[in-house]
């Protein structure tokens, strides 16, 4: 009896983790709401899937943006700062874009937002393992 339950819990421990929830933040910037969410969580070293949807004062969806994703680990010591950056495509009402990061650690994540001609950012903290 002790074995069958000991086995029931390492198996929904182990369902669990196969069907954990995609890493997802929202922040907002201005008068947008920008939603991120990633298809790993937590993000790993290597590509994950992005992708960015933002919503007006209103709560529309925002299709006619210029978006772009900047993607950078500060320097450490021995190692220099990392910078780079990825373009994104409209698929729907979501910009998809595919991230490589090249290490663990913390990265600074930073969404780049031009419509009408008017730019603006907004900046995610993600812990990469």
């Amino acid at each position: 009896m002790k074995r069958l339950i000991i086995s029931l819990m390492i198996l929904f421990f182990v369902c669990g983790l196969a069907y954990s929830k995609d890493y997802e933040v929202s922040k907002q910037a201005g008068d947008y709401t920008i939603n991120l969410k990633m298809d790993k969580n937590p993000p790993i070293s290597g590509n994950n899937r992005m992708e960015i949807t933002i919503l007006d004062k209103d709560g529309a969806f925002v299709s006619d943006a210029e978006v772009t994703v900047e993607y950078s680990m500060p320097a450490m010591a021995g190692m220099p700062a990392m910078n780079y950056k990825s373009q994104t495509q409209l698929k729907d009402r979501t910009y998809i874009s595919t991230i490589n990061f090249s290490m663990s650690g913390a990265w600074n994540v930073t969404v780049k937002i031009t419509r009408a001609g008017k730019p603006l950012q907004v900046k995610f903290n993600v812990d990469v393992g």
